[in-house]
């Protein structure tokens, strides 16, 4: 089974870069501790197994200094045999501060493959769901840096909750020059009642009515520890049934979601969900879309 996951997080915690991994507080991953250890390409090869990786998007591991995350990456893409691996990457970038361009034009100088950035917006009343303890979106300084990604041609990897979705809806229609990427599926979070349900449900089919909107499949299990191929389903059918075969792609969240299930298990649950899909369908969801995404 050939693949290219756009979803990876990699890191060496001799560099300090990540202090969320070097002292684990309970959050909504649970008991996050089996990660705090260096996680790199070749531990994600070790894991796919006989999953074949084409590639692979490193995402932005919430590093103290992204700067320096994404030098760090540049150094492990000079070492890597076939497949080079990362072979893009979404790096961070914290779009309130003043001095957010000067960090954009310096990431893109740190390395020829960052195709886009990405800074986590989750807000939650519960704690334990709560990222950032702040609404960025709604921050003139944030929004007026967010427009500086078109100078750049850069995407933005969007990981928020459904409640964000109206302000998020209210982004992609000011900028429909920078491409607009949501995070693991829109991360259904409320799920004790219809009102949950229909927040997501509605909010992304309100995001994938501007066709500079895409979605990733992936992150299941970060809000349903112990999915099952039969609960992750109906979410998945929802999703594609909102953006279209030709707007998601599939992602393995490693190794955070290798918390929860294996590598391999992940992309066959992911097969095996679409098994009736036509090939050209297939390839879109498992390569192709990843691969235009983030111009592999």
């Amino acid at each position: 089974m050939q693949v290219i996951d756009p979803h990876v997080h990699f890191w060496d915690l001799a560099q300090g870069n990540q202090p969320w991994l070097e002292h684990p507080s309970p959050n909504l991953l649970g008991d996050y501790s089996p990660m705090a250890r260096d996680y790199g390409p070749r531990d994600l090869l070790a894991d796919a197994a006989d999953i074949e990786l084409l590639g692979a998007v490193h995402v932005e591991a919430d590093a103290v200094d992204p700067l320096a995350e994404t030098r760090w990456l540049a150094g492990l893409v000079e070492e890597s045999a076939a497949p080079v691996l990362p072979t893009a990457l979404v790096v961070g970038a914290d779009l309130s501060r003043s001095d957010a361009g000067e960090l954009l034009a310096a990431q893109c100088q740190a390395s020829d493959r960052v195709r886009g950035v990405r800074q986590i917006l989750n807000v939650h009343a519960d704690p334990l769901y709560d990222y950032v303890g702040r609404h960025y979106m709604g921050e003139s300084v944030w929004r007026d840096n967010f427009a500086l990604l078109a100078r750049h041609g850069l995407s933005f990897d969007l990981q928020l909750y459904p409640s964000q979705m109206p302000q998020a809806v209210r982004l992609a229609e000011e900028h429909p020059e920078i491409p607009l990427v949501i995070n693991h599926a829109g991360m259904y979070v409320d799920r004790h009642g219809v009102t949950g349900w229909r927040e997501w449900r509605d909010g992304l089919r309100r995001l994938a009515a501007h066709d500079h909107v895409s979605l990733k499949l992936s992150g299941f299990g970060m809000l349903d520890h112990r999915w099952t191929e039969g609960s992750i389903r109906p979410l998945i059918l929802e999703a594609l049934d909102a953006f279209g075969v030709e707007r998601c792609m599939f992602a393995s969240n490693f190794p955070v979601d290798g918390l929860y299930a294996r590598y391999p298990a992940i992309w066959r649950a992911y097969a095996e969900i679409v098994a009736d899909a036509s090939p050209h369908e297939k390839h879109a969801l498992f390569v192709g879309n990843a691969q235009r995404t983030y111009r592999l």
